[in-house]
């Protein structure tokens, strides 16, 4: 299997295309695997939510099973992000997918105690964003580090927000004709058809440093000093987890939101698909309709504009005016097509695993950052205004990390991708 040119797309004025990116073998074998994956974690989720809340009547340890998705990214993002480097990339998702594909089988055992049950949904969180990371490196090594990766990785994020509204549909009508250790049954085969595309569909490249720098603890640890020692590194990792951060604080209060306003099932449902249908248009928009100088323009003002929306819900919008400002929040994720090209140009080919495993957990991290804190303070404060001055601190705190990335402009390669 041939691998595509190494041309950097991105220093030409145009964009290659979507169409590109789907002519390339490796990565249709990749978006299948992703497909299947995120489908099987999505109704993993719920059908793990389902099946505990059944078991025990509790409704935090239902909601538990959420927020243990989230809590290990650190962990896994950390401490074992050398993982991504050290080892070649198709063993360790292939792996990755074998370990969640375990993982959901012992779910589906009768009468399984709930912690057990809880441990097992941490551990297939603490190995996504492994398995995240190193997808992400492999995209350049697959796509090459210009346009094509860019478009890749827009694709990837299309196809997960593509998945929460399909997963969860999917997961709810399974729901109703079966029973949650038959739905989790189900979800095994995601998985491991996801390791068989991977392990056949993609060819094996060796590992980016060897095995011998030290212990994989260490190793991680060390790299995640390297990059957050990097000035422009640091700036752009800042750019990747803080606007999303507030970005969910929205999202997070739908259901409160949605009671005081007195909105039925029926309208909660479509405020919550708002904001995966404006993220899965404005990255198709973008990607198709710019090139990467026009993205890497767009990159700082679109940053900042995400947060506006949610000042609208000082006026308590109803249901129209506040899907629209979801459906506007959701457009902001166009901000990180111009993110991805600076960011592959800043960090050095060695240390890219961990760079893009670091970004996922302090991405996902700060999101569940942003739902913890927005949800305590919602508790004193009413939540519509909890969503509006969750939009203007969103407002100066990116602004004061643009100003770091502006600051970091000249100190790597990116300006040469797309200067602004």
């Amino acid at each position: 299997m041939s691998s595509p040119p190494r041309r950097a797309a991105g220093h030409g004025e145009g964009s290659a295309g979507y169409r590109a990116v789907f002519a390339v073998r490796e990565f249709r074998a990749v978006f299948a695997a992703h497909a299947m994956s995120t489908l099987g974690v999505v109704v993993c989720e719920i059908a793990l939510s389902v099946l505990v809340y059944r078991l025990t009547g509790s409704p935090l340890l239902s909601a538990l099973t959420f927020a243990f998705g989230l809590l290990p990214y650190v962990l896994g993002g950390t401490l074992l992000s050398s993982v991504a480097d050290r080892f070649p990339a198709r063993r360790v998702l292939v792996v990755c997918d074998l370990v969640c594909a375990a993982c959901a089988t012992a779910m589906v055992v009768p009468g399984l105690p709930v912690a057990v049950l809880l441990v097992l949904r941490c551990v297939t969180a603490a190995v996504a964003p492994i398995f995240q990371g190193t997808r992400a490196s492999t995209l350049s090594d697959i796509l090459g580090e210009g346009d094509l990766f860019v478009l890749g990785r827009s694709v990837i994020r299309i196809v997960g927000q593509s998945g929460q509204l399909v997963g969860f549909g999917a997961g709810g009508l399974l729901l109703t004709v079966a029973s949650p250790h038959v739905v989790l049954g189900a979800t095994v085969a995601t998985f491991l058809g996801s390791a068989l595309v991977l392990r056949f569909g993609t060819r094996r490249r060796p590992a980016r440093i060897g095995t011998g720098g030290g212990a994989l603890v260490g190793a991680s640890l060390a790299g995640m000093r390297l990059l957050l020692g990097d000035r422009r590194i640091r700036s752009l990792l800042l750019l990747g987890w803080v606007p999303p951060m507030f970005v969910v604080v929205p999202e997070a209060l739908l259901t409160p939101y949605a009671a005081a306003v007195a909105l039925s099932p029926a309208g909660l449902g479509l405020l919550m698909c708002g904001m995966p249908i404006g993220a899965i248009l404005s990255e198709t928009l973008v990607g198709t309709l710019l090139g990467p100088r026009g993205r890497a323009r767009l990159t700082m003002p679109v940053a900042v504009l995400a947060m506006l929306p949610a000042l609208g819900y000082a006026f308590e919008p109803s249901l129209g005016w506040a899907l629209a400002c979801q459906v506007l929040t959701g457009c902001g994720i166009s901000y990180t097509l111009g993110l991805d090209q600076w960011f592959v140009a800043a960090v050095p080919e060695e240390l890219r695993g961990r760079a893009m495993t670091l970004m996922t957990a302090g991405l996902m991290t700060a999101q569940g950052l942003g739902m913890a804190v927005a949800g305590a303070v919602a508790e004193f404060v009413p939540v519509h205004q909890v969503i509006a001055g969750g939009g203007v601190l969103g407002v100066v705190c990116v602004s004061a990390v643009l100003r770091t990335v502006r600051a970091s402009r000249g100190s790597s390669a990116d300006e040469r991708v797309a200067p602004t």
